[in-house]
């Protein structure tokens, strides 16, 4: 999935305080936008809201991983049964397939 941060969430993220307005809706370009900022807030640059909205974004990409991780896992009903029968049943077989199918969602998402 592709997520690019708004020219709000590069403002916000730089300054936390600031109040304003933009034009803007999620996906506009900072080039294209008109800022109006309140008084008393500072002025921020439209190159560093740029430069933000691009570090949101490899912050973002970065984790990419561990989104695809996260939904691939085996559920934890899966893991919950799988121990109890090895534990208290003395079965390792759904164990052992668990482990498997963890190993291989984290063989094929790997940390970059």
């Amino acid at each position: 999935m592709e997520y690019r941060y708004s020219v709000l969430d590069a403002i916000l993220s730089l300054n936390p305080d600031a109040r304003g307005g933009t034009n803007v809706r999620k996906n506009d370009d900072i080039d294209n936008c008109v800022i109006t900022w309140k008084e008393g807030i500072s002025e921020i640059s439209k190159e560093d809201i740029k430069t933000e909205m691009d570090r949101l974004k490899a912050e973002y990409d970065a984790l990419d991983y561990a989104r695809a991780r996260d939904v691939s896992y085996p559920s934890l009903k899966e893991f919950a049964e799988a121990y109890t029968e090895k534990e208290i049943g003395g079965d390792d077989t759904k164990w052992n397939e668990y482990v498997t199918k963890y190993n291989k969602v984290r063989t094929d998402n790997p940390k970059e």
